[in-house]
């Protein structure tokens, strides 16, 4: 369910919050959350899986904020990570680590020891030498690690390039043909203990095909491993299912479910689920305010004080985010636009050639979809500071992080002695 709409007076609202009067209050960029969409988003997608014992573990790099995060917990949601500091924001939100996935090709000693001693749910180990490392590490400290290999079935997930992982060229997760001998190798490593298979094949999947193709060659995976004396306690099939930005049509969290849990019917393995997108993605919006309108004989652009350094998914995979004004004017005459932001880089644009209702200087517009992958890719590039976050529900709403000032910036700098 989506809580962001106009009302009868043309004025878009985030669940009870009218945007103008939030735009007034904090200024511009913004990101605005609606708890409404998350908290229903996250009931959909774990009670699709309900028939059939599972963990949830959201995907702390969609979306990092500490607010987001505290309503997971909230709900009862684990927590797949990929650094340590995903894991120290976490924790702070209150999820458990019981409850927490580790993922991600390079964690270092320092990560690997925090997660041992805050005893994780299991370790996504991606590689051998990652392997070796972590039972060195964990011997070390007279601890055991519980792995969970990660797998590639080198399966097309179908999406963007930059962000399918599932493939045999891509840096993530071991060969699945691999896996048995890397499997037999670990019952001899004292300081590891295999506890689950794990597989990723890609972000914004809109196709149930290369899901459950994945699953399968998991599931036959997992019974080669069993039959070699291996309990693997849990089958984690990743994330990635997609949200439609621009007509896209993935497959339902039931129907994704549904299919799932037949295949699971009868087996002894939990299975672990890493959303993040579907969750927190059409949640999200940016808050931007209209500066200029320029017109050339050839192009009319749409600047605004937004920027690719707020919202990098445009200029980075020439993503489409669907952008409403904040007010409806009737009578607005329809133009051919491209809206940039103010950022030294032709590729700082939201939309390029986009038919939308011609705005003025001073017009508040949203740029919807932008609740994963948005403010956690932000930078300060060209010293811009970071934009705010807002969380809302009902009428309420809170400052979940104040915008950054430009003190804050360079704050932490110094000058060399000899300057």
């Amino acid at each position: 369910m989506f809580h962001f709409a106009h009302d009868s007076q043309g004025i878009l609202r985030a669940e009870d919050v009218s945007l103008p009067e939030l735009a007034a209050a904090v200024d511009t960029p913004t990101y605005v959350y609606s708890s409404a969409t998350i908290e229903r988003h996250y009931q959909v997608f774990d009670q699709a899986f309900a028939g059939h014992p599972h963990l949830v573990c959201y995907s702390v790099k969609a979306n990092s904020s500490r607010a987001v995060l505290a309503t997971m917990a909230r709900l009862g949601a684990g927590a797949d990570i990929v650094s340590g500091g995903e894991l120290l924001r976490a924790r702070a939100a209150g999820i458990p680590p019981e409850r927490m996935v580790f993922s991600g090709v390079g964690k270092t000693v320092k990560e690997m020891q925090a997660a041992l001693d805050a005893k994780i749910r299991a370790f996504n180990v991606e590689s051998e030498p990652e392997l070796e490392l972590l039972g060195h590490v964990a011997k070390a400290r007279g601890q055991v690690a519980p792995v969970s290999l990660r797998v590639n079935p080198d399966v097309d997930a179908e999406t963007h390039p930059y962000i399918s992982t599932g493939l045999k060229k891509s840096k993530f997760g071991v060969p699945i043909g691999e896996a048995l001998r890397i499997a037999q190798r670990m019952k001899a490593e004292e300081g590891v203990r295999l506890v689950g298979i794990d597989c990723h094949i890609g972000s914004q999947l809109t196709s149930m095909k290369p899901i459950l193709e994945a699953l399968d060659s998991v599931l036959r995976l997992v019974d080669q491993l069993r039959a070699a004396g291996h309990p693997i306690e849990d089958v984690d099939l990743g994330g990635g299912i997609g949200i439609p930005y621009n007509g896209e049509t993935p497959p339902h969290p039931a129907e994704v479910g549904q299919a799932v849990v037949e295949r699971m019917r009868g087996r002894p393995e939990s299975l672990i689920l890493e959303p993040g997108r579907v969750i927190v993605g059409n949640a999200g919006l940016l808050l931007t305010r209209v500066l200029y309108v320029k017109t050339t004989p050839t192009k009319t652009f749409v600047i605004v004080d937004a920027a690719m350094n707020d919202l990098l998914r445009p200029a980075l995979y020439g993503a489409h985010h669907e952008i409403w004004p904040v007010v409806r004017r009737p009578g607005a005459r329809e133009t051919m636009v491209d809206l940039v932001g103010p950022v030294c880089e032709s590729a700082d644009a939201f939309a390029k050639d986009r038919l939308m209702p011609l705005p003025e200087p001073g017009d508040l517009l949203a740029i919807l979809s932008a609740g994963a992958y948005g403010f956690v890719m932000a930078s300060t590039y060209n010293s811009r500071p970071l934009a705010a976050e807002v969380m809302v529900q009902g009428a309420r709403w809170h400052l979940a992080r104040p915008r950054q000032l430009v003190e804050e910036i360079s704050a932490g700098e110094s000058l060399p002695p000899w300057i």
